[in-house]
């Protein structure tokens, strides 16, 4: 019961920020050429993170087989 409660409070949390950013977003005195640099720029920031992730995880998981072939052998 309690988890729920915070799990509820969190997705609610998360939502909210997200709903916040946009309106701030929509709402800023910007013109719509700074606007679309902006949010460009944040994409790409974004998409860099992923790729940044993926790779770590891909080397952690060749590490890993290469241990599993080590011992296998």
């Amino acid at each position: 019961m309690i988890m729920s409660r915070f799990t509820s409070f969190l997705n609610g949390m998360i939502i909210g920020a997200i709903a916040g950013a946009i309106i701030a977003l929509l709402l800023a005195p910007k013109s719509g050429e700074d606007l679309r640099d902006d949010i460009r720029r944040e994409v790409d920031e974004i998409l860099e993170e992923g790729r940044r992730a993926a790779e770590q995880r891909q080397r952690e998981l060749e590490e890993q087989l290469n241990q599993l072939r080590g011992n296998s052998g």
